[in-house]
């Protein structure tokens, strides 16, 4: 269970000890507040909503890589998450997701689970991951997947 071995700061700064998910289902989502995408907050709010109390939890991570989408600083992300989305599930701190200063929790999830034609790379903002209770990517959805397409995968996984 490595994948979940990693501490990584909130939006607050808190730090925060991603073990503490383990024998949860986990959604983790890279985010960006001005994408064409923007909008998928709301689903993934929904998706936390209706299943948190079942184990499912929603991890955002803001980036900034792709069309410089994600420029605040992490005060103005948890801002405009809370005011425009309501977004209660965990949101952490600006990430890189490709390059040489990827997030060794990204670092993982690719490897675990690459995309078309077994390329690692995140193409864009709003790239899913699906991680059941045993701590390993069962899925990797687009960008333009919305969250609630995921509904049965997760409600899959949070029954076994």
């Amino acid at each position: 269970m490595t994948l979940l071995q990693k501490k990584m700061p909130l939006l607050s700064g808190e730090v925060q000890d991603l073990a503490q998910y383990e024998g949860q289902v986990v959604l983790i989502v890279n985010t960006a507040s001005k994408c064409g995408f923007t909008y998928q907050y709301e689903g993934l709010e929904a998706l936390y909503e209706q299943y948190k109390e079942q184990g499912l939890v929603v991890l955002g991570f803001p980036c900034n890589q792709f069309g410089e989408q994600e420029k605040g600083a992490d005060t103005e992300i948890a801002s405009f998450c809370q005011k425009n989305y309501g977004v209660s599930f965990p949101m952490f701190s600006k990430i890189e997701v490709n390059g040489d200063d990827t997030a060794p929790l990204y670092q993982e999830l690719k490897n675990q689970a690459p995309g078309i034609l077994g390329t690692k790379k995140i193409k864009w903002n709003f790239t899913k991951f699906l991680v059941n209770k045993q701590g390993e990517v069962v899925d990797r959805y687009a960008p333009t997947t919305k969250p609630q397409a995921l509904q049965a995968d997760i409600e899959g996984l949070l029954a076994q």
